[in-house]
């Protein structure tokens, strides 16, 4: 994170902007399947043979079962498009949800995580933060901008 002030950016998505987590239970409907939540979404998709076994459960044990599937092949290559397609699906499936994105405004969207993903998101200052930037991504859509 490049010199990000604190009042620039969302650091967490806890509390108020818990509705920004993949955890937070809002349903999506994507590739065919209703899903509890966007983690369980993600978590099929990395084997879409067995996805009916994600639709009815919470995003912690989605989460832990998507540790436990066979990989499709393609995972490395798709899931960044995957994650943003979910992500998507998410904020144009409930407009009150939408808004509350847009009502973040231009501050910087950071998952700032203590577990250590620095993939998705932020942990000790490092990290990727491709989940924060996938919702600035489509912040930006639902505004009518270009990604």
């Amino acid at each position: 994170m490049k010199n990000i002030e604190r009042k620039d950016a969302i650091l967490e998505f806890r509390d108020k902007y818990a509705f920004l987590s993949n955890f937070y239970v809002a349903s999506v409907n994507y590739a065919g399947h209703t899903f509890q939540n966007n983690e369980a979404a993600f978590q099929a998709m990395k084997n879409p043979a067995a996805a009916d076994l994600f639709t009815g459960i919470d995003a912690k044990t989605a989460k832990r079962m998507g540790r436990r599937v066979e990989l499709r092949v393609d995972w490395e290559t798709v899931k960044e498009r995957i994650m943003y397609e979910i992500c998507l699906a998410k904020f144009t499936q409930h407009s009150e949800l939408a808004q509350k994105l847009l009502k973040t405004g231009t501050k910087y969207l950071v998952e700032g995580n203590y577990w250590g993903d620095t993939e998705w998101g932020v942990c000790n200052g490092k990290g990727k933060n491709k989940l924060g930037k996938i919702l600035m991504r489509v912040r930006e859509e639902l505004r009518g901008g270009k990604a």
